[in-house]
């Protein structure tokens, strides 16, 4: 192997080699993580299984949001078609997720969250009023 963090090993169990990867990395609060990324594709190169990785991961992300952010595991619904149309609605929610955070660089768990308080807010404010209608009323 010509990349240091890059070796062929064997595994206990498993009766051919695969080619072990240690990708060090920073994150965003400037920690040091570490990634071991594993192949049976003995031919492959350190950068190529690192951005198989990466793509592999954008697939995690989205079901990771989908779930979360347009509520695709909340569904209640028992027939075919609103389980259907309840899946379709999550697609669509999630893609306009993600046009908001092209034009606003956030990603969607702080898009959900800016959504959230702002509703908040606003329902605050309607109860002010309707507060203010019944202590004069």
């Amino acid at each position: 192997m010509k990349d240091k963090n890059t070796l062929k090993i064997y595994l206990k169990g498993i009766e051919f080699p695969v080619i072990l990867q240690k990708k060090v990395f920073k994150n965003e609060n400037n920690s040091e993580g570490v990634l071991y990324l594993i192949t049976n594709d003995l031919k492959i190169d350190s950068d190529d299984m690192y951005e198989i990785y990466q793509k592999r991961w954008r697939i995690e992300e989205y079901h990771k949001s989908i779930k979360n952010n347009a509520s695709l595991a909340k569904s209640p619904t028992k027939t075919v078609k609103s389980q259907s149309n309840h899946i379709f609605s999550s697609i669509i929610a999630y893609v306009k997720l993600e046009k908001m955070k092209i034009v606003s660089a956030i990603n969607h768990f702080a898009l959900k969250y800016k959504l959230l308080v702002k509703a908040n807010q606003t329902a605050f404010k309607e109860l002010q009023i309707i507060k203010k209608l019944y202590a004069n009323a």
